[in-house]
């Protein structure tokens, strides 16, 4: 019981101080209208770096897996996107267009433990080139592939197409 208790009170501790925000933070709006604050948005300590005041990518994939209104302001609409052909009998892959309307919001948050689970286990890298990043998910002895790409656009990171060829 007392290893339960410390173990919560390790994550609450660790989710705080992952939450905090400084007073110089970029503001956006919810889905309630209200006004968040969102984590900084600099480039120290990222292996995304980028002059002239670029957005840090890690920072940037946490608000967009976590908060709705920020991924759909971050996606290139209409989006391309690579997917199975779940018509054939194959599952070919085939090319499709989604709008915002038909939109389901991306979960990009990678924890390590992902790649030990029972099922559907997988592993996840980001490769970065000057302006772009892709997000590659890999499963193991599974079928899960996907590659999810990004590109910085006025300092800003947006998601310009995917590719998700799971079978």
């Amino acid at each position: 019981m007392k290893i339960e208790r410390t173990l919560s009170l390790g994550f609450i501790l660790l989710f705080c101080l992952s939450c905090s925000q400084s007073p110089g933070d970029k503001k956006d709006r919810d889905t309630t209208g209200r006004e968040d604050v969102d984590v900084e948005l600099g480039t120290a300590g990222s292996s995304s770096d980028h002059p002239g005041g670029a957005e840090d990518f890690r920072a940037f994939l946490d608000s967009f897996s976590a908060r709705e209104s920020f991924q759909l302001k971050r996606v290139k609409f209409p989006i391309t996107a690579t997917v199975p052909d779940e018509q054939d009998e194959g599952m070919a892959p085939m090319t499709e267009t989604i709008d915002k309307y038909d939109w389901e919001m991306l979960d990009l948050y990678y924890d390590s433990t992902y790649a030990t689970r029972t099922y559907d286990k997988y592993y996840q890298t980001v490769r970065f080139t000057s302006d772009t990043a892709v997000v590659e998910i890999r499963g193991i002895d599974n079928g899960i592939y996907a590659n999810y790409y990004f590109k910085l656009i006025d300092n800003q990171w947006f998601l310009v197409t995917l590719n998700e060829t799971s079978f």
